[in-house]
C-alpha cells in the first residue's frame, strides 16, 4: 500500500492543501487517518478519479466553461473529480453550525 500526504495530493489534484483538508472532513475523498494524520491510498484515488472519469468526445453538461486546447486524459480526471466535491456555489467547507459551536 502506497500512502500519499495531503500535500501529495494537493499537487497531484492542483488544489490547495486546505482544499484537501475541507473534501477529507466532509467524506468527499477517500483517505486514511494513521495515528490521526491524514493520509490517502494510492490505489483507492486512482479508483476515487476513475468513477469521476468522463470520456473524451462527450460533451461537458456544464456550459460555464468550455475545454481550451487539448488536455490528457489525467487532466480531464482532476477536473471532473473538482467538479463533483465542489458544492453548486464553489464552497469547499462545511455550513457552520447556527449555535457558532464547532
Amino acid at each position: 500500500m502506497t500512502l500519499l500526504t495531503v500535500k501529495d495530493m494537493a499537487t497531484r489534484l492542483q488544489v490547495k492543501d486546505k482544499t484537501i483538508y475541507a473534501w477529507t472532513s466532509q467524506g468527499k475523498i477517500p483517505c486514511v487517518r494513521v495515528n490521526g494524520v491524514i493520509r490517502f491510498d494510492a490505489r483507492e484515488i486512482e479508483h476515487w478519479l476513475q468513477t469521476c472519469h468522463v470520456p473524451i468526445g462527450l460533451p461537458c453538461t456544464s456550459s460555464r466553461r468550455k475545454r481550451r486546447g487539448s488536455a490528457t486524459s489525467v487532466d480531464h480526471l482532476i477536473e471532473r473529480a473538482k467538479r463533483e466535491v465542489y458544492t453548486s456555489h464553489g464552497e469547499t467547507r462545511p455550513v457552520a453550525s447556527p449555535d457558532g459551536k464547532e
